[in-house]
């Protein structure tokens, strides 16, 4: 293949100094065919295509692989195996041919088969504070020392391209709601409008074009922070590509190779560090020779003012346990005693789980993501154990109790005694009267006097219950007697004689 250089030799030596063919063959040492090909065409390049491939060692294996090819032709892109994996099974039936053979087989037989033409797309452009765009992604971290599948958040501002980032355990609608408060105060405001996809979270049912029936709740969301809700069109994730493009670019930035944290609290701090810190260093695709954090400090004016965080929660209502416990995602939670066997609402927020019965909280216990725990607050069960103190000893609730050091002092001193529990039982009841607080200070002041008894813990709670002893009044000089009777037993008995 005659290389651009000396094509560019032979145009100059025959169009420029007019030199007959003859001399430019001798001079340049090259082929007449050669030299007769470059001046009777106009082209400066000339490209050496194979009409057929030849593949002897593939020849026999092209019909396994091509069955191999159609079977896999229908699955998701992500799960078909590539070239160097189909190699290797050839390879283990016998093939001894070279991946390239089989790399450039599979590649062709792909293209030809490619059911999903080439698609061409619109450019976008969004003003400040018109649009955001929100996407979930799987990600998979080390938490503690072992590999967990977590969920990301993404939130993109279409002007300027400003990322934000949030990982949960799941990616349920409370989570979905806490995600946008967050996002919100990274941002420092919303927009207008919010593009998304038809997440069963957002979206109900689908209608023709853009017509949607949303989630009365996220609705709600939407209301909150001024936002209109635009779902995209279903398999359409170009209509919001900025997202999608960063989940892609972000996980390669921040998730590989994975990222070892001792929690999400952790990873969510390192994170937002993260985002400022890409978009610190990242010049804008539109606004050439500026940053996306110098776009999106001019686009903050823009934002709308936040209205705060809204009060996102999952709520239903299920019936309370004669064991005091209730089901909430995958665990069981403890409510007060009075709720054991009737209908509560459990409302799931991002980071707690809140249970209520005709309006009173009867449960708050911060939220556990792992599955199939029991998760107690033994003070819910301080009722039931007024009439059954023996319960103390072997309750589950009451397992590894975290006393305070007073309470748990005089638990253990109250141990010694056969009816130590019950007497135990009876200072626990005392908090439903008195606070914590002073129930503890009553246990220290008792413990500091070498008495550790339940009647006398009692006794010191009473007597600061008391009202403090009012100060002696001073006699004014006016209301003085002038002879101030004394104290004499003897008069008494001259009375007794007298009489």
């Amino acid at each position: 293949m005659i290389a651009v250089d000396r094509i560019g030799e032979i145009r100059r030596a025959y169009f420029g100094e007019r030199l007959p063919i003859k001399e430019i063959v001798r001079r340049l040492s090259i082929s007449r065919s050669t030299v007769r090909k470059v001046v009777r065409s106009s082209a400066t390049e000339f490209r050496y295509e194979r009409d057929k491939q030849p593949a002897p060692k593939l020849g026999e294996w092209v019909k396994g692989l091509t069955e191999i090819l159609e079977r896999e032709a229908d699955l998701p892109r992500r799960e078909r195996r590539s070239t160097q994996r189909l190699f290797e099974e050839l390879r283990g039936r016998g093939y001894e041919g070279a991946h390239d053979s089989v790399h450039r087989f599979a590649k062709a037989w792909r293209r030809e088969h490619a059911r999903v033409p080439v698609r061409a797309y619109v450019p976008l452009s969004f003003a400040r504070g018109e649009a955001y765009q929100f996407d979930w992604s799987h990600e998979v971290i080390t938490l503690q020392g072992l590999p967990v599948t977590v969920k990301a958040a993404h939130m993109k501002l279409s002007h300027s391209r400003m990322p934000f980032v949030r990982v949960y355990h799941r990616e349920t609608q409370e989570l979905v709601f806490d995600a946008h408060d967050k996002g919100f105060a990274f941002f420092g405001g919303g927009c207008r409008r919010g593009i998304y996809d038809n997440m069963k979270t957002a979206v109900e049912a689908i209608f023709l074009g853009k017509e949607r029936r949303y989630n009365q709740r996220f609705l709600q969301m939407c209301s909150h922070h001024l936002v209109e809700p635009v779902a995209c069109t279903p398999a359409s994730g170009w209509e919001k590509g900025q997202v999608e493009n960063q989940v892609g670019n972000l996980r390669d930035l921040l998730f590989l190779p994975k990222p070892r944290v001792s929690s999400l609290v952790e990873l969510n701090a390192w994170l937002v560090d993260q985002c400022i810190a890409y978009a610190k260093r990242m010049e804008h695709p539109e606004f050439k020779g500026r940053t996306i954090w110098e776009v999106f400090q001019d686009e903050q004016a823009s934002l709308v003012v936040s209205r705060g965080p809204y009060d996102g929660f999952a709520e239903k209502v299920v019936r309370a346990s004669t064991t005091c416990l209730i089901m909430a995602d995958h665990n069981r939670y403890s409510v007060d005693a009075r709720a054991a066997g009737r209908m509560v609402q459990v409302r799931s927020h991002a980071d707690r789980i809140v249970v209520l019965l005709d309006d009173d909280v009867v449960a708050a216990h911060p939220r556990d993501f792992r599955r199939s725990q029991v998760i107690y607050n033994p003070w819910h069960y301080l009722p039931i154990l007024v009439r059954k103190p023996g319960a103390l000893r072997n309750g589950a609730p009451f397992k590894d109790w975290d006393l305070p050091p007073g309470l748990a002092a005089a638990q253990a001193k109250l141990k010694q005694h056969a009816d130590g529990d019950r007497q135990f039982v009876k200072i626990l009841n005392a908090v439903l009267d008195h606070s914590l607080a002073a129930v503890e200070a009553a246990c220290a002041e008792a413990l500091e006097a070498g008495i550790a008894s339940g009647d006398v813990i009692l006794a010191v709670l009473a007597r600061q219950l008391q009202p403090p002893t009012p100060p002696s009044m001073i006699t004014p000089d006016g209301l003085r007697l002038k002879i101030e009777p004394k104290a004499d037993c003897a008069r008494y008995d001259s009375l007794r004689s007298a009489a």
